[in-house]
Order: structure tokens, then C-alpha cells, then sequence
């Protein structure tokens, strides 16, 4: 059942993309805020696509007004770990400054409902494995701490303002597209393991390295857990069901469980593409756990969310379609 629109910021991107086909899917009126600069206006198959900016304060409090938004789902940001450690400003700018100014926005103009897109890097490097939403936070990086900060603001936010409630989801390891191949990760530059393996699955990649063999893990090689982005999209429609049923504000991280090796990803890529990648294997990176895992009881229970793709050869094999699609569209 729909109750007004929803705005989406940062709707034309890898994540962004697939919540808006699956808003539109169960009929939801949606307004999708972009500049574009990461995303692609073809990837909106839903709603209105504005082009702007989340730190644009007037048209941001226009497109409230205009479309009486009460739900606001904030995808805007960079994502990119060693860009955010060479240039934090930016981060701070894009993911912290505008998110400031986007809740000022809701505030002044009554928004009841706020989704907000976290991240596990504001646990920086837990000790423990298995990571829960009471693991402290100690982001390593300005791209965790831009998005803790935000993180920060809403919460004082909603305390201050009895009227609006929120739900941050922190994302482990997104990857995967739609399985019907109408949009997928399309990013420049991606450093996401998957979409790299898949790169070089297609040829647009030499080889794939492996940093770090000697983790105290089965086979050596670091483990994380890989949610598709078809289940973490229905995430935030739950999310969204939650918040309108009534629901209190809420933290929770949002992964399987479990997780899979660099190299069993890998292996699975050869195998569902049919060929061995090539592999270079090199030594750890700086602020690399063996094992990150998400804690995640709390999202089931919570929002009622039953993952549909929890499935490494079919997170694999609609990453893989749509490299092959992205290349056959190139030529």
C-alpha cells in the first residue's frame, strides 16, 4: 500500500537503482534525486529522475514541497576507500556536509520517514569475526567515518525531533545484479571484488589480485559476507514497512550471516563463466581483517526480511550477465 512519495537520493546508482525498480514494482510513487556523477539516468526504471544535488538546500526543500515527500531513502555518497584516504574532503563534503543539509531539509519540511545507507566500514577493524550492531565503531578510513557521522546526525536528529523515526542498514559486501539483466553495477573504477573478477572474466581486466594469502582462515585468503543487491534492496522496502507500522528508530546491519573466501569467489567466477581467471597473488593491504561477518539476527527479526538470493553462484552469474551485457553494448 503506498502513502505518498518517496524521495530517493542517489536513485541512479549501483544500490539506488535496483530499490527504485523494486519501489516501482509494488507501485510506489518515487522521486529520485542524482547528479549523475557516479550514476546513469538510464538505471532509474521508476519514478521522476531529477538531476541535482543533495547539498543544493533549495532544491531539495523545492522537491519536498512540491511532491509532499514524507519518506526520504539517502543513497547519495562516494564510496570509495582509498579515493576518500587521498581526498577526504570530498567524502566529508559529499557524504557528511550534504547529508547535513539534507536532514535540515526533512526537518523543516516534516519528513517522518528516513532509510539511511551505511556502511560495515564504520566498524574499521573489529576483533571480533562475527560483527554485531554493538560492535564499537572505529572507522579506519573518511569513508567510514563520513558515514558514521551522518549516521550521528540522524540519530541526534530524530531524538530531537519526536516526529521522525529511521532505519540505518550498514551494508557488508554488496554484489550482484538484477536477475533479469535490466540494471546492474555499472561504477568506473569499482574495486568491489566481484565486479572486478567479473571485469576480468570479460577481458576489460589483465588479472585479479589477491591481497593477502596467509590469513588465518581455511584457504589463507580473507572472508566477507556477500549480500545480493536484489536482497539488500528488498531490505529497505522492509525498512520502509517497518517505519510506516510504526516502527522506532533502529540501527541494524544487513548481510547473511556467513561469508565466502577472495579465492572461493574467484573459483566461482571460473566456473560459471567456463574458464580459470588469471590470478596474481600479492601481499595484504593495510586495515584488512581475516574475517568480517555480519551480525544478522537482528534484521531478520526486526524488519521480517527473508534474503531470496543468499547464493554465491547466483550472486556470480547476474554479476557475470551483466559484464557481458555491458561489453556487448560497448562494441
Amino acid at each position: 500500500m503506498t502513502q505518498g512519495t518517496i524521495l530517493v537520493t542517489g536513485g541512479a546508482g549501483y544500490i539506488g537503482s535496483h530499490v527504485v525498480r523494486q519501489l516501482g514494482e509494488q507501485g510506489e510513487s518515487v522521486v529520485v534525486l542524482d547528479n549523475l556523477s557516479t550514476g546513469f539516468a538510464n538505471a532509474v526504471l521508476n519514478g521522476k529522475l531529477i538531476e541535482g544535488d543533495t547539498g543544493d538546500a533549495r532544491l531539495v526543500s523545492q522537491i519536498l514541497q512540491e511532491h509532499d515527500i514524507s519518506t526520504v531513502l539517502h543513497f547519495a555518497a562516494h564510496t570509495i576507500v582509498p579515493e576518500s584516504v587521498a581526498d577526504p574532503l570530498k567524502y566529508y563534503r559529499n557524504n557528511t556536509a550534504n547529508t547535513r543539509n539534507l536532514l535540515e531539509c526533512c526537518q523543516q519540511h516534516g519528513v517522518k520517514h528516513f532509510v539511511f545507507s551505511s556502511t560495515a566500514a564504520v566498524y574499521g577493524e573489529p576483533k571480533e569475526a562475527i560483527i554485531s550492531e554493538n560492535t564499537p565503531t572505529q572507522p579506519i578510513n573518511p569513508y567510514g567515518m563520513s558515514k558514521l557521522m551522518s549516521e550521528v546526525m540522524l540519530r541526534d536528529l530524530c531524538v530531537a525531533d519526536a516526529g521522525m523515526e529511521h532505519v540505518v542498514l550498514r551494508y557488508f559486501n554488496v554484489a550482484g545484479c538484477d536477475p533479469k539483466g535490466r540494471i546492474g553495477q555499472s561504477t568506473k573504477k569499482a574495486t568491489l571484488l566481484t565486479k572486478v573478477a567479473v571485469e576480468a572474466a570479460v577481458g576489460k581486466r589483465p588479472h585479479v589480485s589477491i591481497f593477502g594469502t596467509d590469513y588465518d582462515t581455511a584457504d589463507g585468503t580473507g572472508v566477507r559476507d556477500y549480500i545480493h543487491v536484489e536482497d539488500l534492496a528488498s531490505a529497505h522496502l522492509k525498512a520502509l514497512d517497518y517505519l510506516r507500522k510504526g516502527g522506532k528508530s533502529v540501527t541494524l546491519n544487513a548481510g547473511y550471516g556467513h561469508g565466502y573466501s577472495v579465492r572461493e569467489v574467484l573459483d566461482m567466477v571460473g566456473k560459471v563463466d567456463g574458464k580459470p581467471l588469471t590470478i596474481k597473488e600479492e601481499g595484504r593491504r593495510a586495515g584488512d581483517p581475516p574475517t568480517l561477518i555480519a551480525g544478522a539476527d537482528k534484521i531478520r527479526s526486526t524488519l521480517d526480511w527473508q534474503p531470496q538470493f543468499d547464493d554465491l553462484e547466483a550472486i556470480v552469474q547476474s554479476s557475470l550477465n551483466w559484464e557481458k551485457k555491458l561489453l556487448n553494448n560497448a562494441e
